[in-house]
């Protein structure tokens, strides 16, 4: 399985960004978003702490429940 940001990265980059591509493009630039991190409240616990824009942790909850689905698909 792979991490959170692994599959976050996908979403990297995109010519008409919308939030989730934000999410990604800020996660990539940030040193000390938890790259390794697999559990949600690790990831969770620090984008509340350091929320790039307001719905950060709103669109990072629908990413979640995407990366779960997809990660469990690929098994």
């Amino acid at each position: 399985m792979r991490s959170f940001y692994h599959f976050l990265m996908t979403y990297r980059g995109k010519k008409n960004p919308d939030e989730k591509s934000r999410l990604a493009d800020w996660a990539f630039a940030d040193h000390y978003f938890p790259k390794h991190a697999m559990e949600y409240d690790e990831i969770s616990s620090y984008l509340e702490y350091n929320s790039p824009f307001p719905t950060a942790v709103t669109v990072f909850d629908e990413l979640w429940d995407i990366y779960r689905i997809h990660e469990h698909e690929s098994r």
